[in-house]
């Protein structure tokens, strides 16, 4: 059963032009879950983290290639940010209208304010295909990088590219 916040990514797409393979799976909460799941395509998939700086005023989705560790500490130098940490659940919710274990990039499609910066890995524009969550942990999504550039063009958040 597709839930109404993966149905708006799947209208989105649709909307879009973009193509995508969908893979129905068992719900899982972390990368070495999803790597346990059976899903064969080309490609890799997303780690995704939603972090805030020190303050709390300002959130980040940071997009990395599955395999990469994030230093938050590092990050936030090259991001020109006060001290990061992992943002809570409530503003998670509040800010994506995710749950824990959801976190990817169709996750913008729900920041109204458009005030989420997206802080995308660089590596991954080298690959041709990635999959990622479609706001749900049940689901993996493949596509085209470019046609994920391209949703989130869509979605107007602030998107920045940067080597981690």
């Amino acid at each position: 059963m597709i839930l109404e916040n993966e149905q708006k990514v799947y209208d989105v797409l649709k909307e879009l032009g973009i193509s995508y393979t969908r893979y129905e799976h068992k719900p899982v909460y972390t990368i070495e879950e999803l790597d346990e799941v059976d899903i064969d395509f080309q490609g890799t998939h997303c780690k995704n983290l939603f972090v805030r700086n020190k303050k709390g005023d300002i959130h980040y989705l940071i997009v990395v290639e599955e395999s990469k560790k994030v230093d938050l500490k590092k990050l936030a130098e090259k991001i020109g940010s006060t001290t990061l940490s992992f943002a809570s659940e409530e503003r998670l919710l509040k800010n994506l209208g995710l749950k824990p274990g959801s976190v990817s990039p169709f996750g913008v499609i729900n920041n109204e304010d458009k005030k989420v910066k997206v802080i995308i890995d660089k590596d991954l524009s080298k690959l041709e295909y990635i999959g990622a969550h479609p706001n749900v942990n049940t689901a993996t999504v493949v596509l085209s990088f470019s046609d994920l550039e391209k949703f989130l063009k869509w979605c107007k958040n602030d998107v920045k590219y940067i080597e981690l």
